[in-house]
């Protein structure tokens, strides 16, 4: 299984990415909540946000270059609206993604549950790791740990259905009240990742191809991606399948409290596989966490960098360090004010990004229908279709909740 992940490039880092506050904590609550009855929104994200997600790798492989790049091409304004958008988000992301890493490196590792102060190590080290260049290591150890946690949660899953005395039923939870529609908002936001991923992904996979070069085709780009899309797919069902069987109707509510939800989230663990097995996983679900704090970290000022540089007409010096700073800085700004509540930080950050996904999709559509895409690679009928479904989904359910607002 290692020789085969070995293999895998642009579409595992994609996995990595998405499998964070998404799958960690929004498809546990979704399952702990309605237990099965958001299944049908879980599958239903996955297929209206494939296309949008699948044209980053099509569209940089069989032109060599990123999506950023694409979106000039459309137009110098279809690039601000990007840079604009990514400004408005990135902070909050980073926020969110920061947080649960680090409530969960307070339950693990103790020394202060002040989760500002382990907020800040985390950044710190984490800029450290990126300026040095070494993000590589923890990318090949990443892939690793995303098998353990997997096949732990699989286990845990299995052991938990022995336990359960609670009947499922697996009919769709169609939620009424504006509470209720504003989680399943936010669950779709990030499920399986903002739409504004497929920007970095579209950066990961023109590094691959300068790496492999020509033996990294579009054929293979699309492969190496369904490859991590399927993952996400199966870890988002085994967290909400994990919630469920564990917390549906037990009159346990999941806490919006960082450190006191890591407790939690391991307790489902050690309470079916062991305390020893409980705390392999913690520390496997601490290193996915900071995998995507990093990444993340990462991602955004490579984006702004570029983008900024494409504005200007000329590289920009020390213009990622800059954003990477920038980042890093805004992000503790925004805890320190959000910091008592995980949950409301977490809301704000998907609505945002699910409100925001319109523009990505249409905007990554067409780009690979334009004539700045090969004709042989630029989607079929049925791929278009699929994505005008996708795009009057997402700009439907934005509708319906500013409506309800």
């Amino acid at each position: 299984m290692f020789a085969f992940l070995k293999k895998l490039g642009p579409g595992l880092l994609f996995a990595g990415a998405a499998i964070g506050v998404s799958h960690l904590v929004q498809s546990t609550r979704a399952g702990a909540d309605y237990g099965y009855g958001f299944l049908w929104a879980l599958l239903l994200i996955h297929a209206v946000k494939y296309p949008f997600f699948q044209f980053a790798p099509r569209y940089t492989t069989a032109t060599g270059e990123s999506l950023i790049a694409g979106y000039k091409r459309l137009g110098k304004g279809v690039l601000i609206i990007y840079f604009l958008l990514t400004m408005a988000t990135m902070f909050t992301i980073q926020a969110a993604v920061t947080i649960v890493t680090a409530g969960l490196a307070s339950h693990l590792f103790g020394i202060t549950n002040n989760l500002i102060v382990w907020s800040i190590v985390l950044l710190l080290i984490s800029v450290i790791f990126l300026y040095r260049g070494r993000y590589s290591l923890l990318d090949k150890l990443m892939k690793i740990i995303i098998v353990v946690l997997t096949v732990t949660s699989i286990i845990a899953v299995i052991a938990a259905s022995f336990k359960t005395q609670t009947s499922f039923n697996f009919l769709p939870e169609i939620p009424k009240g504006t509470l209720e529609v504003g989680f399943l908002i936010a669950f779709l936001g990030w499920m399986p990742a903002p739409l504004d991923v497929a920007v970095w992904q579209s950066l990961w996979t023109q590094a691959k191809q300068k790496e492999l070069g020509s033996t990294f085709s579009t054929k293979q780009s699309i492969f190496d991606f369904n490859i991590g899309y399927i993952g996400t797919i199966i870890t988002g069902i085994i967290f909400m399948s994990l919630g469920a069987l564990m917390l549906f109707n037990s009159g346990v509510n999941l806490s919006a409290k960082a450190s006191v939800f890591a407790k939690q989230l391991i307790e489902l663990y050690t309470s079916n596989l062991g305390t020893t097995i409980g705390w392999i996983v913690g520390i496997a679900a601490f290193t996915t966490m900071f995998s995507t704090t990093i990444t993340a970290l990462d991602a955004s000022p490579r984006a702004m960098a570029k983008t900024t540089s494409l504005l200007k007409g000329k590289p920009i010096k020390n213009n990622y360090v800059v954003w990477l700073v920038l980042l890093a800085i805004g992000t503790i700004i925004i805890l320190t004010f959000f910091t008592s509540s995980m949950g409301a930080m977490i809301k704000i950050a998907t609505v945002v990004s699910f409100l925001t996904a319109p523009f990505y999709a249409i905007a990554n559509l067409w780009l690979v229908s334009s004539k700045h895409m090969p004709k042989k690679w630029q989607p079929s009928l049925g791929m278009k279709i699929w994505s005008l479904f996708g795009i009057a989904f997402l700009l439907g359910f934005s509708i319906w909740y500013i409506i309800l607002l």
